[in-house]
């Protein structure tokens, strides 16, 4: 459908008052909400189902673990990230929920819109939840999605006036409220089988972008987590945060949607950047079969920030810090995007000095897709390596770009959009929440706690790797106390970057208050 829910924009939209200037340029007629939108009545998630190939592999592995324990597998490269999205969809036998913040209009998000489609087209109860920061332009094929007997469709915190120029008013008379987005990213099928963790829809996170691609993290889960990640769901679809898209103004065009689908189709099939995945759906029960022996068991729940009728009760901070205090030998941690502040200084000082060795990494200035959050970042280095932490920062070139560029595509450079821990090397932390006060205090945020050796081995295995001198700089203080940048090939005494306009733009966002980011 030429598709999709956002317009193309830079790849983390973690600020929006930009486009108030697009706004007043560009403002003309457009839909709006209908202003009777009602409370929509609650409704659930569908049992689990009892057939299916999920249902058979949630069932073989509470034969073998116990019924309270899941299977877990991490998906670090971009290939098999987006492929196992593909195969839940396709398996689902009876019901399809998918939550996220940001979805492209881009190779993958049309993909993963047809195979949604089609599961809704052999019977499948589809249910879609996006935050609606960014969909200018889309109402018409939101109200066509909609329109479908088996598709639901529901908008988080949604705009009243439905175009830029309109929304310019909007957001200056209700920018505390509308700042307030939803940075969740969630998959279930048939109650069985949930992906979870950093990546939106979009070709940056799945190797398809000639421009640039992050490398992410995810957890696929088979098993009991899958209720819980439903239990997730469900709160955030009866919350009054949600506006049903029944209620945009813009109604469905049966013939004009008839030939989006057409074309959406034909561009999928022709995409050269998908050649190496399945283009129509399939059979998995082999792929499922081959996942069975590296599944690995364990425990595991959700941590979400929930919302009420008022406003967004944010409890994921204290669960990181909670979960965070409980290291007594070591602490990893990856995160894309890190504000420590003074506390966050003083909880990592407590950790090391009580013996705790602890290693984070998160972007360099060169890796960096959002330079507002360096700027707000460099100055807490020092303070970070001074309490104990070692400190390591991701190259733009890595050694693993292998497995984050998907072939025929290969990125100019390559960005950190990973949200994980790792603690004493049995509790996993996989999620949407960034360690920054945007996450902390605005956004709504995501996380699986899993207590699981296998999968604290494995995750520990990437992250080390990630903070390699082939993949990362590791940030040190000289004997005069300057920061020093050491990897597998130089040594720097500055940042590193990727040349004049990003260290203009460093400077340029000091000035934006560090809260907004």
């Amino acid at each position: 459908m030429d598709i999709l829910l956002t317009p193309v924009q830079p790849a983390h939209c973690r600020h929006w008052w930009p486009l108030l200037l697009i706004a007043i340029l560009t403002a003309c007629a457009a839909p709006a909400l209908q202003q009777d939108a009602e409370r929509m009545a609650p409704s659930y998630a569908e049992p689990p189902a009892s057939t299916g190939l999920l249902a058979e592999a949630a069932a073989t592995i509470a034969e073998q673990h116990g019924p309270s324990h899941s299977g877990f597998y991490l998906l670090d490269g971009s290939h098999e990230s987006l492929s196992w999205r593909l195969a839940l969809i396709d398996s689902a036998v009876s019901s399809l929920d998918i939550l996220t913040y940001l979805w492209y209009p881009d190779i993958t998000g049309n993909l993963i819109l047809e195979r949604a489609m089609l599961a809704a087209n052999r019977g499948v109860r589809v249910r879609l939840v996006i935050d609606d920061l960014m969909t200018m332009g889309q109402d018409q094929i939101l109200a066509d999605i909609r329109s479908h007997p088996n598709i639901e469709l529901r908008l988080f915190n949604p705009w009243g006036k439905r175009n830029l120029g309109s929304r310019a008013g909007e957001a200056i008379a209700e920018m505390e409220r509308l700042n307030k987005r939803m940075h969740d990213k969630l998959i279930i099928a048939d109650g069985h089988g949930t992906i979870l963790g950093g990546r939106n829809i979009g070709d940056h996170y799945f190797g398809l972008n000639s421009s640039y691609n992050f490398h992410d993290l995810d957890v696929l889960a088979v098993g009991p987590i899958a209720n819980d990640a439903n239990d997730m769901f469900d709160h955030f679809w009866n919350s009054e945060w949600l506006v049903s898209a029944e209620y945009l103004t813009t109604q469905a065009d049966a013939e004009k949607a008839a030939a989006a689908w057409q074309r959406m189709i034909e561009k999928n099939r022709d995409a050269a950047e998908l050649e190496s995945f399945a283009r129509e759906p399939k059979d998995w029960s082999d792929d499922v079969e081959a996942l069975l022996s590296r599944l690995e068991p364990g425990t595991g729940h959700l941590i979400y920030d929930e919302v009420s009728a008022a406003e967004v009760n944010q409890s994921m901070i204290t669960h990181m810090f909670n979960l965070f205090d409980r290291a007594e030998t070591e602490l990893l941690i990856t995160n894309a995007y890190i504000i420590p502040g003074e506390f966050g200084i003083e909880f990592l000082r407590s950790l090391t000095e009580r013996g705790v060795d602890v290693r984070i990494l998160t972007n360099s200035l060169a890796s960096h897709d959002v330079p507002a959050v360096n700027s707000h970042y460099e100055k807490w280095r020092k303070p970070l390596i001074e309490a104990g932490v070692s400190l390591y920062e991701f190259r733009a070139d890595p050694e693993i770009q292998a497995t984050i560029d998907v072939p025929p595509t290969s990125g100019k450079f390559t960005g950190l959009h990973t949200k994980a821990a790792v603690i004493d090397h049995k509790l996993v932390f996989v999620g949407s929440m960034n360690l920054d006060p945007r996450s902390a205090s605005i956004n709504t945020e995501m996380g699986a706690i899993i207590e699981s050796a296998g999968l604290a081995a494995r995750l520990r295995e990437l992250m080390l790797r990630d903070m390699r001198g082939e993949n990362a700089w590791q940030v040190t203080l000289s004997e005069s106390g300057r920061l020093v940048w050491v990897n597998s090939d130089e040594t720097l005494n500055s940042q590193p970057t990727r040349g004049f306009l990003q260290n203009v733009m460093n400077v340029i966002f000091k000035a934006v208050p560090k809260e907004q980011f």
